[in-house]
């Protein structure tokens, strides 16, 4: 009697661990689908707002708010999504290559070898068209970055905190000499134009060779187990089959494809490609597979609400997007620097 007394009890909870199991796969594709539905619907919405925020009313047709809105807002939302994304997955492919969360374009000193090469371009070609302007930003970005690469592979530094501020000495040494050419050729202001990232100027006929960096970013996806494995060191990469070498060459060039373009077009986007793969990876880990997403979104939303501050906070002018994103980015910098410090003292 005791057994058969148990047994209903048993077959209940067998029942109960089923419906269990069944009800949580039925949540499932809610918990999996739900926050990049409502990231997506984020995304939209403050793409939306984005090209209604502005001096001029794109509502009233009979003033050419229309041609106004096909002209200028359309092409500065789509310069947005596409230079927020590159930059960010360009921060997120460097940190890869080097082992190192602190490092980035603007901060290894590849920025400001494709001013460098921007600046020589004016001075020795000035006549010259956009695809040879972005084709010297793309060689001495590439260059620049070889060169800090180099730099770490003969230099063992002790701590990974020493990685950017080593880099941002040599980009500063870098834009000192363009500094030094631009004075002597009368091109400072033109030098500070470029450096001083900004969305004002984007309009039809100047925003399509950012089309580029959208060939890049798929690229990236397609190579992510790659650039997964290389960042794993070169006794991993090389142990599964990887020619490291020549995958570090492919990220830093497809790196300095995009800083290049985006530089030519929109200028320096700084510590954009430092916060977004950094608070990327607080929330979701260390997947790049399944980071990339978000890290494109992030890097949107990021670069559209900064430039949003710019064209409001005092309006009817505007704030270079550069600058915001240098006063939010140079905070999380030393957050983070500070917060790194604290760990390891721990």
């Amino acid at each position: 009697m005791a057994t058969i007394a148990e047994s209903p009890t048993r077959v209940t909870n067998v029942t109960a661990g089923r419906v269990t199991r069944r009800s949580s796969a039925q949540q499932s594709p809610l918990r999996r689908y739900g926050p990049a539905l409502l990231a997506t619907v984020f995304t939209v919405a403050l793409l939306g707002l984005s090209v209604f925020t502005g001096v001029a009313d794109i509502t009233d047709t009979a003033g050419g708010g229309s041609d106004f809105l096909w002209i200028t807002r359309i092409p500065r939302t789509v310069a947005l999504v596409l230079s927020g994304a590159s930059m960010a997955m360009a921060g997120l492919v460097m940190q890869l290559l080097t082992q190192n969360r602190f490092v980035e374009p603007t901060t290894v000193g590849t920025t400001e070898w494709a001013g460098l090469g921007l600046l020589l371009v004016y001075v020795f070609f000035p006549m010259s068209g956009l695809l040879t302007k972005m084709g010297a930003a793309i060689v001495f970005g590439f260059v620049g970055t070889m060169i800090f690469f180099a730099f770490l592979q003969k230099v063992k530094l002790k701590s990974s905190l020493i990685v950017p501020i080593v880099g941002m000495m040599f980009g500063a040494v870098v834009s000192a000499i363009s500094t030094l050419i631009a004075i002597r050729f009368n091109l400072l202001q033109t030098l500070g134009a470029w450096f001083a990232g900004r969305f004002t100027g984007i309009e039809v006929g100047r925003y399509e060779p950012l089309w580029i960096v959208l060939i890049v970013c798929a690229l990236v996806v397609v190579l992510a187990d790659r650039f997964t494995c290389a960042g794993l060191g070169k006794d991993v990469a090389t142990n599964v089959g990887l020619n490291y070498e020549r995958v570090v060459l492919l990220g830093v060039g497809l790196v300095s494809i995009t800083t290049g373009v985006v530089t030519v077009v929109v200028g320096m986007l700084p510590f954009l490609g430092l916060i977004v793969p950094n608070l990327v990876s607080m929330v979701r880990g260390d997947n790049l597979r399944t980071n990339i997403p978000w890290v494109f979104l992030t890097g949107i939303w990021v670069v559209t609400i900064c430039d949003l501050i710019g064209r409001t906070i005092i309006a009817p002018f505007e704030v270079p997007v550069s600058l915001v994103l240098g006063a939010v980015g140079s905070v999380v910098f030393v957050v983070m620097l500070l917060r790194t410090r604290r760990t390891n003292v721990g």
